[in-house]
């Protein structure tokens, strides 16, 4: 009997965590790119401080990140939050995301007692694209560029001298072709007769 009591408190422990707080189960983002959460609360929790927390275990997970208490975002590394107080409404950011950020994490509101909180799970699709790298003329140095934070373009807009084939042009076959005339119009020379 005691068993089922206790179960039944657990369940509606749950219940108000869970009517309380509210977020996706899962949220995608690629490698390299970045992904928002968005957690809604109820009335009354406007300005208590909300936090994302990273790990499976409730009471050992890592808090990354916490508003002020205010709609300011508060950024910390690649993490950053921002609360509407008015659409009881806190968004969190993750950004340059990599493989090993695919984890368990929770959205939670601080409280007295036990803090509320709904768990997310984030999971990080590989970058199928491959590395770009890049020429930097302003530093004369090759940048790595993962091909999921460049700007996409059409063939049109892209700079000229960034295209693979306009270098292979310009560097090997433009002194061979110039080579190659300056050959044909020696040879061609008109001839001084004596």
């Amino acid at each position: 009997m005691w068993l089922s009591q206790a179960l039944l408190l657990l369940i509606l422990a749950g219940y108000s965590i869970a009517t309380e707080i509210t977020g996706p189960t899962t949220v995608n983002g690629l490698e390299w790119g970045s992904l928002t959460v968005q957690c809604a609360y109820g009335s009354g929790w406007e300005t208590y401080l909300k936090w994302w927390c990273r790990g499976a275990d409730w009471n050992g997970c890592n808090i990354l990140v916490r508003t002020n208490g205010s709609e300011q975002e508060v950024k910390k590394n690649r993490v950053s939050i921002r609360d509407n107080q008015k659409n009881r409404i806190f968004t969190v950011t993750m950004e340059n995301l990599k493989r090993d950020d695919a984890d368990s994490y929770w959205c939670g509101i601080e409280k007295t007692g036990i803090d509320l909180g709904v768990n997310v799970q984030v999971t990080i699709k590989p970058d199928t694209q491959t590395p770009v790298l890049e020429w930097t003329t302003a530093t004369a140095s090759l940048a790595f560029t993962p091909a999921a934070t460049q700007k996409t373009s059409s063939p049109l807009s892209r700079s000229l001298l960034s295209s693979t084939h306009f270098l292979f042009l310009l560097l090997l076959e433009l002194p061979l072709l110039l080579g190659m005339l300056g050959a044909v119009l020696w040879v061609n020379r008109p001839q001084r007769r004596s």
